[in-house]
C-alpha cells in the first residue's frame, strides 16, 4: 500500500504528537513544522501529498500561509484547522480552495477521515464501486433473459447507464470489460423484444410505453398554461448524457420528473422528430400532409417543417395559445435567441431544438480531430459535457431559471457506437443512413445483425412502392454498399451512428426542471 507524505504546520505541534503517531500507525508519514514560514521552506524542498494548516499561527498566519501555498502549489490539498468558528474566516479559508475545515480540538478518526476522504478517495470508491457491480451483475443478469415489459426494459438500460458512469469514475476502471459484455448481451435481447412487441405498439394493442408520436400530447401539452413553458429538444442525446449534463443544472433546477420514453423508428431526425412535433407517425404523415412531409429520397430538408408540424398538432389538440419555434445549428444563433429572450416571455409555449449533438455524432465520423477526441462513450460524454458547458444553451437555461420559468429537456433519438459492417446491395433510391434501409429488391446474405420489415405499413411506415423494405441494424451493426467496401467500412467503423435498434437509439429521457 502507498504510504503518503502529510506536512503539518501548528505552532504547537508538540501538542498534536498523539494525533501524529497515530497517523504514522495508519500508514502515513507526517512532517511537523512550527510556523508558515516553516511550512513553506518544507514544500520547497520535498513533495507532499496534504498538508495540515493551523489558522492561527503567530508571524505568519494560516491564510496567509495558504495563499502562498496556493499560488505556488496550487494541486496540493491544504485542510485548515482551527479553533475559531467565525464565519468570515471560513469563508476566506473555503474560498482559497481549501480541500478540508476541521475545527479543534481534534479527535484521531476526524483527522484520519479527512485524509483519507482526500488521499483515498478515488481507490475507496473504486473498490466499493466495483463491489457492487459485481454483486449486481448477478441479478441483472438473470434479468436479461427474463421475459420484460417496456418499463423494465427501461429499467434494466437505466441501472447499465448508472454502473457505466460510475465506472467511468473509478480509477483503473478494471469492471468496464464486463461491463460493455454485459450491454451486448443486453442490446441483443431488447432487439429481439422490439422485433416481437414494437408492431403492436404503433397498433395501439395491448401495454405500451409513449412513443415519438404520442409525447406531445401525453407530457408536453397538458402542462401549458398562461405562463411561460420552454420545450428544449437536444438533438441526438442519449440518456448517458442526459446525466452527465444534470449536475450542471443543479444550481439552477430542481428535477420535477425524469422520465423515459420511446423512439419510434427509424430512430433519425427526419422520422422521429417530426413525429414529435406531428403527433403522427410516419405512414400517417406522408398520406395527410404530402406537401409538409420529406421522405428520404433526398438528404436535405427533412426537418424544414416542423414548426408547420407542431401548429397543426395545436390545432388538432384545440390549443389556441401562443407558440413559437427555434433551431440553433451555430453557436451565434444560439447566443442571438438569449439577446431575444424577453420576447419568448409573450409565448405560452417555447420550443427550441438544439442540434449540436447531431452535429457533434456527424463531426466525429467526417472530423479526424473530433474523432481523436471522442474515442469511447466516456471520451463522448466528456466532449457532450464540455460543449454543455460553453454553449449558449446553458445560458439560455440560466435565463429561464432566473424568470421562474419550467423547462423541459428531452431528444428525438439516441446513437449507437458500430463496428460491424453489414454487405446491403440497392438502386439510387435508397437512404444513405448507416443503420437502416429503405428500398426496393435490397440485397443482402443472412439476418445476423439485423430486423427486416417486408410490410412497412404493418409499422405504420411509408413505402415508395409495393415492394419497399425496411432493414433496421441491431447491435453494432452498420450497413456498407459493397463498392469501395473495404474503404467504406473503414471510414464508418468506430463512429456513432443513429436509425437503428438499440437500448441507446431508443430509450430516451424526458426530464421536466422547475426553477430554483
Amino acid at each position: 500500500m502507498q504510504r503518503y507524505n502529510i506536512l503539518w504546520a501548528d505552532d504547537e505541534i508538540d501538542l498534536l504528537k498523539p494525533h501524529m503517531l497515530f497517523l504514522a500507525d495508519k500508514g502515513y508519514d507526517v512532517s511537523p513544522v512550527k510556523s508558515g514560514a516553516d511550512a513553506i521552506d518544507a514544500c520547497a524542498e520535498k513533495n507532499f501529498d496534504v498538508v495540515f494548516l493551523d489558522e492561527n499561527m503567530p508571524g505568519m498566519s494560516g491564510l496567509e500561509t495558504l495563499a502562498y501555498i496556493k499560488s505556488h502549489w496550487p494541486t496540493l490539498p491544504v485542510v485548515m484547522i482551527t479553533k475559531n468558528e467565525e464565519e468570515h474566516i471560513m469563508e476566506e479559508a473555503i474560498g482559497s480552495k481549501i480541500a478540508d475545515y476541521l475545527i479543534k480540538p481534534l479527535n484521531p478518526n476526524q483527522i484520519l477521515i479527512s485524509v483519507k476522504r482526500i488521499l483515498d478517495n478515488k481507490r475507496l470508491v473504486s473498490d466499493r464501486t466495483n463491489s457492487q457491480y459485481q454483486q449486481n451483475f448477478g441479478s441483472l443478469s438473470m434479468k436479461l433473459n427474463d421475459q420484460m415489459d417496456h418499463e423494465e426494459w427501461a429499467e434494466v438500460y437505466k441501472k447499465l447507464v448508472y454502473w457505466e458512469l460510475e465506472i467511468d469514475n473509478t480509477e483503473n476502471k478494471s469492471m468496464h470489460q464486463v461491463l460493455e459484455m454485459q450491454k451486448v448481451e443486453a442490446n441483443a435481447n431488447f432487439a429481439r423484444f422490439i422485433k416481437e412487441e414494437y408492431e403492436s405498439w404503433v397498433n395501439n394493442e395491448g401495454e405500451k410505453p409513449i412513443l415519438s408520436h404520442e409525447l406531445l400530447k401525453e407530457k408536453v401539452f397538458p402542462q401549458v398554461t398562461e405562463d411561460s413553458l420552454f420545450l428544449i429538444i437536444i438533438d441526438n442525446l442519449r440518456f448517458d448524457q442526459w446525466k452527465v449534463l444534470e449536475s450542471d443544472l443543479n444550481a439552477y433546477f430542481n428535477v420535477e420528473q425524469e422520465e423515459i420514453y420511446y423512439s419510434i423508428l427509424p430512430t433519425t431526425t427526419a422520422f422521429a422528430r417530426n413525429s414529435i412535433f406531428s403527433g403522427m407517425l410516419p405512414l400517417e404523415m406522408s398520406k395527410q400532409y404530402p406537401d409538409l412531409w420529406v421522405g428520404d429520397e433526398g438528404e436535405e430538408g427533412k426537418n424544414e417543417n416542423e414548426f408547420e408540424f407542431l401548429k397543426e398538432n395545436l390545432k388538432r389538440e384545440k390549443l389556441d395559445i401562443k407558440s413559437s419555434y427555434h433551431k440553433v445549428i451555430h453557436s451565434s444563433q444560439g447566443k442571438q435567441l438569449n439577446d431575444q429572450f424577453n420576447n419568448l416571455l409573450n409565448n405560452q409555449l417555447n420550443v427550441v431544438v438544439y442540434n449540436f449533438v447531431d452535429m457533434l455524432s456527424h463531426a466525429r465520423t467526417d472530423i479526424r480531430m473530433i474523432k481523436e477526441l471522442a474515442v469511447d462513450e466516456s471520451a463522448y460524454r466528456s466532449l457532450t459535457k464540455s460543449w454543455f458547458q460553453h454553449s449558449p444553451l446553458l445560458e439560455m437555461l440560466k435565463l429561464i431559471a432566473h424568470h421562474g420559468k419550467k423547462v423541459m429537456i428531452t431528444t428525438d433519438h439516441g446513437t449507437y457506437r458500430v463496428n460491424k459492417p453489414f454487405k446491403v446491395v440497392g438502386d439510387r433510391k435508397v437512404n444513405t443512413n448507416l443503420r437502416y434501409k429503405q428500398g426496393k429488391n435490397l440485397g443482402y446474405k443472412g439476418k445476423n445483425g439485423i430486423i427486416s420489415v417486408g410490410k412497412p405499413a404493418h409499422w405504420h411506415l411509408p413505402s415508395l412502392n409495393v415492394s419497399t423494405e425496411y432493414l433496421f441494424a441491431t447491435d453494432d451493426t452498420f450497413f456498407a454498399y459493397p463498392n469501395n467496401y473495404n474503404h467504406y467500412v473503414k471510414y464508418y467503423r468506430d463512429t456513432f451512428q443513429h436509425g437503428g435498434v438499440s437500448m441507446e437509439e431508443m430509450i430516451i429521457p424526458f426530464v421536466v426542471l422547475n426553477p430554483k
